[in-house]
């Protein structure tokens, strides 16, 4: 017996062995480990690692496998209405290709094992998704704020991940972090580490950065990733000695416990289809609010 899964747009992006935990309940490690090396799990036929990232058109192939039918997974998360209509009210952009919001944070882009609320899921009940269905074609922290694509339709959708791929769409960052450094300009190039399967991954990782303004004890930086990690920044400004203010997974800050993630995607610039997009996204009232307290300059970044 073969149970054949098409993958749905929230599902772009996530690794194989992740998809199944989240679709599939009470499944072990180990035997996804085992059923994708036996080929009792494959993708387009094929088989592949537990590290496999799904796309647009992969087809999930279960055979003869015990587990619990996808088909029967429990009831989607349905958003409340205060909810999309605020957050319809961050869409920056809106065409018949895509839209650009500024996301708020605290707000995951799509939905996990133990996520509820998530910007697709919200996006799919809101009336600009009415006629068609939002295609993640890039992904922020859950903790940081700021401008987000989301394409309305396939074929847009390929395109953009094509450019974001050929690192042809331009994004800046802005960030205030602790402490100070000498440098007001340079660019960080290095090794960034991560662990698959227990096994330890370094991946090259290169960002760009411009002190903004400084005072005693913050920095404000602008900052251009030229490669897409995960946590890139956050990594970064720690190996200069500047974490990123909120930062609790790579930084424990004890006066701040209660700070949100100073971290804040402001601006990206593409061209699709020979047309020049420039977008920005305003700064969060927090974010504004300890630059004010803490006398940095106000200004157009």
């Amino acid at each position: 017996m073969v149970e054949v899964i098409k993958i749905d747009n929230s599902s772009v992006g996530l690794r194989i062995d992740k998809w199944i935990k989240i679709n599939l309940t009470k499944i072990p490690q180990s035997l996804i480990e085992k059923d994708l090396r036996n080929g009792k799990i494959k993708v387009n036929k094929k088989k592949v690692k537990s590290s496999y990232k799904l796309n647009n058109l992969d087809q999930v192939y279960l055979y003869n496998v015990s587990y619990k039918s996808l088909t029967n997974k429990k009831k989607h998360f349905i958003p409340r209405d205060t909810i999309i209509k605020a957050t319809e009210k961050d869409i920056i952009e809106d065409n018949t290709d895509f839209i650009v919001i500024n996301k708020k944070s605290g707000l995951p882009v799509q939905g996990g094992t133990k996520i509820k609320e998530n910007l697709i899921n919200i996006l799919s009940n809101s009336n600009y998704f009415k006629d068609s269905k939002p295609f993640i074609v890039h992904r922020i922290d859950k903790d940081t704020s700021g401008v987000l694509i989301i394409a309305k339709n396939r074929t847009t959708a390929q395109q953009l991940t094509s450019l974001f791929r050929l690192r042809k769409i331009h994004k800046i960052y802005l960030a205030l972090s602790f402490g100070t450094i000498d440098k007001s300009k340079d660019t960080i190039d290095n090794n960034l580490i991560r662990y698959e399967d227990n096994k330890k991954i370094l991946e090259r990782a290169v960002t760009s950065y411009q002190i903004i303004d400084s005072t005693k004890n913050y920095t404000l930086f602008k900052l251009k990733p030229k490669t897409g990690r995960k946590h890139q920044i956050r990594k970064h400004l720690v190996d200069l000695g500047c974490p990123v203010i909120g930062d609790k997974k790579y930084f424990i800050e004890k006066p701040n416990k209660s700070s949100q993630l100073m971290l804040h995607a402001y601006e990206i610039k593409f061209i699709l289809n020979n047309k020049k997009y420039t977008f920005k996204a305003n700064l969060p009232d927090y974010f504004k609010n300890f630059m004010i307290k803490n006398n940095f300059r106000q200004k157009d970044f």
